[in-house]
């Protein structure tokens, strides 16, 4: 099964740098509503059987065109709602985000107990999420592609948590613009290998690297030098 992972276009929250995690959310900018317009062509390769977005209205507008061109219905699902920032809601201070990123990436690391502050722990984050992936895989046909319009750290902690070569230090350091998109195939039994984040081809686990272990040997990394902007929405 093949799985695209889209971040959704930009808002006016992107541009503030603000942890905007909350219903209904922003919309698009102009410059979110082109992206979201450009998605087709840049997806064109893909044989899309079925498109989710999340109950966020930045998630819906930026499937629409995607929708409309392929003749689509757009199921919208709660699992793949961004992650909350509980407390932190709609701070855009430099110690908010490191509380946020720290908190999200330890849930990555195998730490899903830790809870964000006023907010959810990591169980409730990614099992969500994970019941979104496995509707979408048993309503599917194996050989066309899903595509899931979600958000940047919601994608990339789950695809940290989930797929075997990515490791927790490599979805920390790779920010995921908007409307980039991750691939990841495998199924929610065999597991998950992410194939391309963003464009770029993702290199097969190998057999002496730190994931053998799975999630709970993942360490976390230093976010003090992650971009601000990547995980806010």
């Amino acid at each position: 099964m093949r799985l695209l992972l889209i971040r959704h276009g930009q808002t006016p929250s992107n541009l503030g740098h603000f942890l905007d995690t909350a219903r209904p959310g922003p919309g698009l900018t102009d410059l979110g509503l082109r992206q979201a317009a450009a998605l087709p062509q840049a997806l064109a390769g893909e044989d899309i059987g079925a498109l989710y977005a999340s109950t966020l209205t930045r998630t819906q507008l930026t499937a629409a065109p995607l929708a409309e061109e392929r003749g689509l219905d757009v199921l919208v699902r709660d699992g793949i709602r961004e992650i909350s920032a509980g407390d932190l809601e709609m701070r855009a201070d430099e110690p908010a985000a490191r509380e946020y990123l720290t908190t999200v990436f330890a849930w990555a690391a195998g730490d899903t107990a830790r809870r964000m502050p006023g907010g959810e722990d990591g169980l409730e984050a990614l099992s969500r999420f994970d019941a979104v992936v496995a509707e979408a895989v048993a309503g599917a046909d194996g050989s066309r592609s899903v595509a899931l319009v979600s958000h940047g750290a919601a994608i990339r902690v789950w695809t940290a948590a989930r797929a075997r070569n990515v490791t927790v230090e490599f979805a920390a350091e790779h920010r995921l613009d908007n409307t980039g998109v991750v691939v990841v195939e495998g199924s929610p039994d065999a597991g998950w290998t992410a194939m391309s984040w963003a464009g770029t081809v993702v290199p097969p686990v190998t057999a002496s690297g730190p994931d053998d272990a799975g999630p709970a040997g993942r360490t976390l990394p230093d976010v003090g030098s992650v971009a601000p902007e990547g995980p806010r929405g």
